[in-house]
């Protein structure tokens, strides 16, 4: 909910706390690593108010070599059956990581995307859907992977249903592919925003966390990324 202003006038801005040893990559939402971190949510929706509007929560942490995300999704119809590498896993019940390593967005961003069985799509991408390169199986196999729902969710489940997806990007991956990374320490910001969507299931929808002005569903717009502030 906004006060006092329309929702393109807030730049929401999530502060990220350092930790100064690894997480365990379990899927596990209420483990003591992330029990006292404040999590962000997805609240804003794109095109007409969507009639399964799940509730999603994102937690960020860092440490010296990787960044850390989970993801709690209340969610209802969910639908997951892409298995490889790269599949357009947005057709699936799944949540996306868009990101630049800095604050400037004309350098280019991340978009990580990874439906709920854990299949993912990584892509760096110079510009909006152009200059576009697809990360190599090679380098997404460093980054570290759980989730709480089986790799295939077929047919849909339809009842409500409460599923996590926590993973672990150690910077060397990110700055494989782009040179001027920011590395993460205090008051140094990212761009970035976070998206839940499910093309393809009963009940589509397209979920953000920072406001995305247009009038149609669409990701690739890093000119409305939020800021993630690490501390």
């Amino acid at each position: 909910m906004f006060f006092g202003c329309s929702p393109e006038e807030v730049d929401n801005v999530y502060e990220v706390a350092k930790r100064e040893v690894p997480i365990e990559i379990d899927g596990d939402w209420s483990k003591d690593a992330w029990r006292d971190v404040q999590p962000l949510q997805l609240e804003n929706h794109m095109g007409e108010y969507p009639e399964h509007m799940p509730k999603v929560q994102v937690k960020v942490m860092y440490d010296e070599e990787a960044i850390y995300v989970i993801y709690k999704v209340d969610d209802q119809y969910v639908r997951c059956v892409l298995e490889e590498y790269q599949d357009p896993v947005s057709q699936d019940s799944t949540v996306e990581f868009f990101f630049t390593p800095g604050q400037d967005i004309q350098k280019g961003y991340f978009n990580l995307e990874m439906n709920c069985g854990g299949t993912g799509l990584f892509k760096f991408q110079e510009k909006a859907r152009k200059g576009q390169l697809k990360i190599p199986k090679e380098s997404f196999d460093h980054i570290t992977v759980a989730h709480s729902l089986p790799k295939k969710v077929y047919p849909e489940i339809k009842e409500p249903v409460t599923w996590t997806l926590e993973y672990r990007i150690p910077f060397d991956v990110l700055s494989t592919y782009f040179d001027e990374m920011e590395h993460p320490a205090p008051e140094v910001e990212w761009k970035a925003n976070f998206y839940k969507i499910a093309d393809k299931s009963s009940h589509p929808h397209w979920l953000t966390w920072s406001y995305v002005d247009n009038p149609k569903p669409q990701f690739h717009l890093p000119e409305f990324f939020g800021t993630l502030r690490f501390r």
